[in-house]
């Protein structure tokens, strides 16, 4: 019930349409009933005593029940529906915000498909919970209060009778319910491992179709499928029972009434009208009772989803604003690394850096693949928690810092490059949307993307695709340098930033970006060691550790892991 009331505590805001809905579910409610009490004044009066006046005020009676339930059932569905819709917008906004919240940890952790599947699936069962079961709850509640009263006030002895079943067939309505929400947990775990399953095949598609692995991506696919298709079927058979059940136990209590309620008309106990009207209600009550079994399937749907969707929103982001952090207004003139230690789960990754870069240097990092140093740099951003140690700016601990100032301090070119689909005007102007077209076009030269850019049939208006599928690496490259370089911020990432340039592309970048680095730290991985040469100073990392710092003749004269390092890129003997 906690996780309903949760879904319940969005709607508080449309609480003046809720009440305008409960008033028509109550009116609708009570009107149903009223349906089958005509019954009896129709056969008594009509049929029997052929009353002429009784036939008017009747046929006039039920024209008006029909108006009204009908205006109200059309006002309660419109302002639930609203309600409803307006619900889960809000819960899939608070879900999308909870993961932009995020660090990058938690990305490591949720595959990108399960967290597409808690916005799109598990956020639409939940809308079926909130926006088609509430009302109809509700409402099938109050129509049974009023089925049920309307039995006594017939014949309390009728009313025992059949409302004597009703026990039995809470029980098994339960037990439906609560395998419907283990099946649908086990459901919605298997649609994000399609989701996942998908994301990773169209968005690799060039790699699949490369090596030839269609087939076995389909059979993956079939085996994922197949697996859904049964938690489905074996839902839909628990689903599919509660009706037929509800019909049999429907029919016991109709049977029993008629044979009980034949006899007792046959002995003069009671009319044809109060017979036939009990019959009536009867019958009609328990269509609400069938309608609240499905509808309990139905919460139980959402209830599940619902879980899942608020584990996301519960997580709290591993890096958050410390209480008292403050706003870096200028760039810092020392970034230092105090004996600092870094792990993604229990083995270390960084072991006690030490290291401190001056503003307006460049600092080169080198070492073998895995050696740590993308890990390194994206602790600069606090993309990642320092696990042991300090990292320092101008003194103050970043955790003392606030993201937001920190990471306007910071522009970063990675060596996976990542576009929107969306026009290269925007990719580049990309979190700096306020630049004007001059100085968007500015960083496209200096990058070295105008020429192509403007080959293009729109130029700067045209779409690069989906993850800039429409561009050659090259290109896409240089405008993810595009977008840092108009950023223009004093410290300036650069994580393999030339590696899918060929060379006389990289000589055009490398010397565009040596011009803008002036005035700025610049912190550099590069994947040809002949690029690096001209750094203030040269990291080298093996295994995690800083083994050597030095410029590019100290370390080359030194005749260590450098230099091992570039006699293995060009093949020289040591």
């Amino acid at each position: 019930m906690a996780i309903f009331k949760r879904m319940l505590t969005f709607s508080r805001m449309y609480f003046d349409k809720f009440l305008i809905s409960t008033f028509c579910m109550i009116v609708v409610g009570l009107l149903s009933p009223v349906m089958a009490y005509l019954i009896k004044p129709t056969i008594d009066e009509v049929f029997i005593n052929k009353d002429i006046n009784a036939l008017q005020w009747i046929s006039l009676s039920i024209l008006a029940v029909f108006f009204f339930k009908n205006v109200c059932t059309y006002i309660q569905a419109v302002t639930m529906g609203y309600i409803g819709q307006r619900i889960v917008a809000n819960i899939r906004n608070s879900l999308y915000e909870s993961i932009q919240r995020q660090s990058l940890g938690f990305f490591t952790k949720n595959p990108t498909g399960i967290l597409m599947s808690r916005i799109t699936n598990d956020v639409v069962f939940i809308q079926s919970a909130v926006s088609e079961t509430v009302a109809g709850v509700f409402r099938d509640f109050v129509a049974i209060v009023g089925y049920v009263g309307m039995l006594f006030y017939l014949d309390w002895k009728f009313a025992i009778v059949g409302i004597i079943i009703f026990p039995i067939v809470v029980y098994p309505i339960r037990r439906i319910g609560s395998a419907i929400h283990k099946t649908t947990t086990s459901t919605q775990v298997a649609l994000g491992r399609i989701s996942t399953l998908l994301q990773e095949t169209i968005v690799g598609t060039r790699i699949v179709k490369a090596f030839g692995m269609e087939e076995r991506e389909n059979q993956r696919f079939a085996v994922e499928n197949e697996k859904l298709f049964r938690l489905y079927f074996k839902a839909l058979r628990t689903n599919s029972i509660s009706s037929p059940l509800m019909d049999f136990l429907a029919g016991i209590g109709i049977a029993t009434i008629i044979s009980y309620g034949g006899y007792q008309v046959i002995a003069g106990n009671s009319t044809p009208g109060t017979f036939f009207a009990f019959l009536a209600t009867l019958m009609l009550l328990y269509e609400p009772i069938k309608r609240l079994a499905s509808a309990n399937n139905t919460v139980q749907q959402g209830l599940s989803a619902a879980e899942r969707v608020f584990e996301i929103m519960d997580q709290e982001p591993e890096i958050t604003n410390h209480p008292q952090a403050v706003s870096l207004t200028v760039a810092p003139m020392t970034i230092e690394f105090r004996h600092v230690s870094f792990r993604y789960e229990e083995d270390y990754v960084l072991n006690d850096i030490n290291l401190t870069i001056k503003s307006g240097e460049i600092i080169a990092f080198v070492g073998m693949s895995g050696s740590g140093k993308s890990t390194l740099l994206n602790l600069i951003p606090r993309f990642y928690e320092v696990s042991d140690g300090e990292l320092l700016f101008d003194g103050v601990d970043i955790r003392l810092i606030k993201l937001e100032s920190l990471r306007a301090l910071v522009a970063m070119v990675t060596q996976q490059t990542f576009l929107f689909d969306d026009t290269i005007r925007n990719n580049i102007a990309y979190g700096n949307f306020d630049r004007s077209e001059d100085e968007i076009t500015k960083s496209a030269i200096a990058a070295n993307a105008h020429k192509f850019i403007m080959a293009l049939p729109e130029g700067y208006n045209s779409v690069v695709g989906e993850l800039g599928t429409k561009l050659s690496g090259g290109e896409k490259q240089r405008l993810a340098i595009a977008r840092a370089l108009l950023k223009d911020a004093p410290i300036l990432i650069l994580d393999e930033a030339t590696s899918a340039l060929d060379s006389e592309s990289e000589l055009e970048v490398q010397d565009a970006l040596e011009r803008l680095m002036v005035g700025k730290t610049t912190l550099v991985i590069a994947h040809r060691l002949s690029t690096i040469r001209k750094a203030d100073k040269i990291v080298v990392l093996s295994k995690g550790r800083v083994v050597e710092v030095g410029s590019h003749e100290e370390l080359w004269a030194k005749n260590g892991e450098y230099r091992h390092l570039h006699d293995l890129q060009f093949l020289l003997p040591k």
